[in-house]
């Protein structure tokens, strides 16, 4: 007999796996090695957990519209010029929190819900993207920029999560 599915969580199990295998990689790190980058014109370990982190809250709240408290929308902007330089727990919490908002959204959707089509214009360009196509842009941003966090570790001879 067949389960019926109430939401896609089920479906996104290892993104929350992939992010926790960064937890106690971060936790460990000085202010210093946040601010290492594998090449002078790329972004440090701090900005790019800064960008994935606000990432996510971008693509959620403000491309589908999803409500949430105030201190996560402010968490979408941690990657913008003039944001506070934030620590490795600040990280951590970034981190953890914009995860629990996915969460939240991906647990209130159907299978049905990814079809849904968000349409609109961007800089002045035409887009339109299902909600399935979203959620696997912002995994995919997540893995390319976790990447690129471990590529960094590694290049300084720092322990990289074991991915």
């Amino acid at each position: 007999m067949f389960e019926t599915i109430t939401n896609v969580v089920p479906f996104y199990t290892g993104w929350e796996a992939y992010q926790n295998l960064f937890i106690p990689v971060i936790s460990s790190l000085t202010n210093e090695q946040l601010d290492l980058r594998p090449a002078p014109h790329l972004r440090s370990i701090r900005e790019a957990l800064n960008h994935i982190i606000a990432v996510r809250v971008r693509w959620f709240h403000n491309a589908m519209g999803e409500k949430c408290e105030e201190p996560i929308a402010t968490i979408g902007q941690w990657d913008h010029q003039g944001q506070p330089v934030r620590d490795a727990a600040e990280l951590i919490e970034g981190l953890q929190k914009s995860f629990q908002f996915v969460q939240e959204c991906l647990s209130r959707y159907t299978p049905t819900d990814l079809d849904y089509i968000f349409s609109g214009s961007w800089q002045g360009e035409s887009y339109s993207f299902s909600r399935q196509w979203v959620i696997w842009h912002v995994i995919e941003h997540d893995l390319h920029h976790g990447g690129e966090v471990s590529l960094t570790l590694g290049i300084h001879n720092l322990t990289a999560p074991d991915l």
